[in-house]
């Protein structure tokens, strides 16, 4: 008779805008046991039931533009109930901010100094026991893209990371959901696809974005690997006690 070998653990990839996928996130989930399920944010569940994890990716819009975006009630309500039952989610940038803005936290749009290119995020001494944060170093580079903010976080979060131009770029809410305002999923490589006429006209020169970037690209790799490795623990260890 030949053994039984259960499916892997089922992570749901929920993908708001077609130029915000998922990028190194999904090898790194394999290469963590871990079958990503990917969703447009339109045909995505409201519910996690049935899935290990939930990854919430970005968006050039704000969590609570319902009328451009209608799908944006189905998944801050997934964010509540990933939260109320415990099933680790990773919300990033726009993800990070649905997520707060789901559970009463404030969002402005346009506000403070727009992040672009590769940006240092130094942890707070409240990241210390935190198991996504484990292993990271105090300070290490991470790209960046927005110019929208969380300005308040929801009641009961805490505070894990900030930047000198963007105060909230990591919190933790309940036991197992996280918001990172900076990406994880994106490397050096992801500059080549963005606009120059667009960076110029906000005074930044792509090339110099460019150059940082793949300079800080070995230390950003290896802290977004090290970040979603520790997720993964999280997905296999919520999938074993389901």
């Amino acid at each position: 008779m030949s053994a039984h070998h259960p499916a892997a653990p089922r992570v749901l990839v929920v993908r708001n805008s077609p130029r915000s996928g998922p990028g190194r996130l999904l090898p790194w989930l394999r290469e963590e046991g871990l079958t990503a399920v990917e969703a447009e944010g339109a045909e995505a569940v409201d519910d996690p039931a049935g899935y290990a994890a939930v990854v919430l990716l970005g968006g050039g819009f704000l969590p609570d533009d319902d009328t451009r975006h209608p799908w944006l009630p189905a998944e801050r309500l997934l964010a509540r109930r990933a939260v109320d039952q415990g099933v680790p989610l990773l919300g990033i940038c726009l993800g990070a901010q649905v997520l707060a803005a789901a559970h009463g936290g404030t969002v402005l749009g346009s506000h403070g100094t727009p992040e672009r290119g590769s940006c240092r995020i130094t942890l707070r001494p409240e990241a210390a026991a935190d198991p996504l944060l484990d292993g990271l170093p105090p300070v290490f580079p991470a790209i960046q893209n927005h110019r929208d903010q969380i300005t308040e976080l929801p009641p009961g979060a805490v505070h894990l990371a900030q930047s000198a131009p963007c105060p909230v770029q990591a919190f933790r809410l309940g036991e197992a959901a996280w918001g990172v305002q900076f990406h994880p999923e994106v490397g050096a490589d992801r500059l080549a696809h963005w606009s120059e006429a667009a960076l110029g006209a906000d005074g930044l020169d792509l090339a110099r974005l460019r150059s940082h970037a793949e300079e800080s690209e070995p230390d950003s790799a290896r802290a977004a690997r090290q970040l979603v490795a520790n997720f993964g623990v999280l997905a296999r260890e919520r999938r074993g006690g389901a």
